[in-house]
C-alpha cells in the first residue's frame, strides 16, 4: 500500500523522472534562468551572475535547527543546510555573513552534499532536510538527491526560500519538494527594489506561491504534529510598513487560501546595513506588531504560528561559530 508520507522524490527516483529533471535544470545552468534574474552566464564552465555562483553548491552550514517552526523542529529538529550567497541583496539580512559573500567560499562535491543530508538524517536524527537559499542552486540540490536516494535517504525536504523564485523552476519540484517555505517579503516592487536589489518581486513571489500551494497544498501533520506536506507562509514584519502587511496578507488570505498556514516573525533586527539606513535602524514597536496580528484575526488566517515581541532576540545566527550558527559552546555545554 502506498504511503502518503512518503517524500515523492522516491517515486520519481524510481521511475527515472527524477534524473530527468535534475538533467533538464543543469542544462539551464548553460545560460542560467533558474531564477527570476536570468542572468545568462554559463555556470557549468564557472561563470557567475548576480547570485555569485558557480557550478557547485556552496554550503555555509549543516546543522540540526531547533528554532523553526514547531511542525519543521520537532523533538529533533530541522535538518538545515544554510547555502552560500543568494539571489537577492537584503540589507538587513541575518544571514549576511554567508549570504552576502562577505568572505570567500568554496563549492563542494555533490556526493559531499548528498553525504551532509544523509548526516542530518541518520548520524542527528532530524525530521527533514531544510534547505536554507536554495533558489540559485535548484539543479545542484537536486543532483544531490539524486546521489543520496540510493544511500537511503527518506525524509521530507523544506525548500526555504526568500521567494524570489521562477515559476518555472518551481514547476520543475514538483513531486519532489513536499514542503514549501516562502517568504512573502513585500507587497510593493519599489520597497524590494531599493531594500532587497531585486525588480518585480510581487510578481515573481505571488506566482511562486501560488504554485507552491497548488503542488502540496494546505500542512498536514503527523501523529507527533510533525509536517510531511504543505505549505508554510512566512511574513517578516519589518518598520515603518516596508513589508506592506496588509496588501500581501489580504492578497494570500483572498488569492491562495484562509486556510494556508502563516508564520508571522518578529524577529527583525538591524543587521548587515541596516544600522546605517535610519527607516530600519531599529527593531519593530508594540504598536506595528499589534497592527499584523490583529489583521491576521481580520482576515481569518487561523493556521499558524505568531512570534512574540522578544523574538529578536533569539533568532539572530553567529556563521563564524564553529558547527551550530544559533548555538554557541555554553549553550551546548549545558545541554
Amino acid at each position: 500500500m502506498l504511503d502518503i508520507r512518503q517524500p515523492g522524490y522516491l517515486k520519481l527516483y524510481c521511475t527515472g523522472e527524477l534524473e530527468r529533471r535534475v538533467k533538464a535544470l543543469e542544462a539551464r545552468l548553460a545560460d542560467c534562468d533558474i531564477c527570476p534574474h536570468r542572468c545568462g552566464v554559463n555556470r557549468l564552465k564557472g561563470q557567475k551572475g548576480f547570485c555569485r555562483s558557480g557550478f557547485k553548491p556552496i554550503v555555509a552550514s549543516c546543522c540540526a535547527h531547533h528554532g523553526e517552526e514547531p511542525a519543521l523542529s520537532g523533538e529533533r529538529g530541522s535538518g538545515t543546510i544554510f547555502f552560500g550567497n543568494c539571489n537577492m541583496r537584503c540589507v538587513y539580512c541575518q544571514n549576511y555573513q554567508i549570504s552576502q559573500n562577505l568572505q570567500v567560499q568554496e563549492g563542494i562535491d555533490f556526493r559531499d552534499l548528498a553525504g551532509q543530508m544523509l548526516y542530518l538524517q541518520d548520524e542527528l536524527g532530524c525530521h527533514n532536510i531544510n534547505l536554507v537559499s536554495p533558489s540559485h542552486f535548484v539543479p545542484q540540490i537536486l543532483r544531490a538527491v539524486l546521489e543520496a536516494v540510493p544511500q537511503g535517504l527518506h525524509v521530507p525536504l523544506v525548500y526555504n526560500t526568500g521567494g524570489y523564485d521562477a515559476l518555472e523552476t518551481i514547476q520543475m519540484l514538483e513531486g519532489i519538494v513536499d514542503i514549501y517555505l516562502p517568504d512573502l517579503r513585500y507587497s510593493s516592487d519599489e520597497m524590494a527594489e531599493k531594500y532587497s536589489g531585486i525588480k518585480n518581486y510581487v510578481y515573481h513571489n505571488r506566482r511562486a506561491i501560488k504554485e507552491m500551494y497548488r503542488q502540496v497544498g494546505d500542512l498536514q501533520v503527523d501523529e507527533d504534529e510533525i509536517t510531511y506536506r504543505g505549505v508554510i507562509v512566512r511574513h517578516l514584519i519589518l518598520p515603518g510598513g516596508i513589508s506592506g502587511s496588509r496588501e500581501s496578507l489580504t492578497w494570500l488570505a483572498r488569492q491562495v487560501s484562509p486556510l494556508v498556514t502563516v508564520s508571522i516573525m518578529s524577529q527583525y533586527y538591524p543587521c548587515y546595513l541596516a544600522p546605517g539606513i535610519p527607516e530600519l535602524a531599529r527593531t519593530i514597536t508594540y504598536a506595528e506588531y499589534k497592527e499584523v496580528v490583529d489583521l491576521v484575526e481580520e482576515l481569518g488566517l487561523e493556521n499558524g504560528w505568531l512570534q512574540e515581541m522578544d523574538a529578536p532576540e533569539h533568532y539572530l545566527p553567529d556563521f563564524t561559530r564553529q558547527g551550530h550558527p544559533f548555538e554557541s559552546e555554553k549553550e551546548k555545554s549545558t545541554d
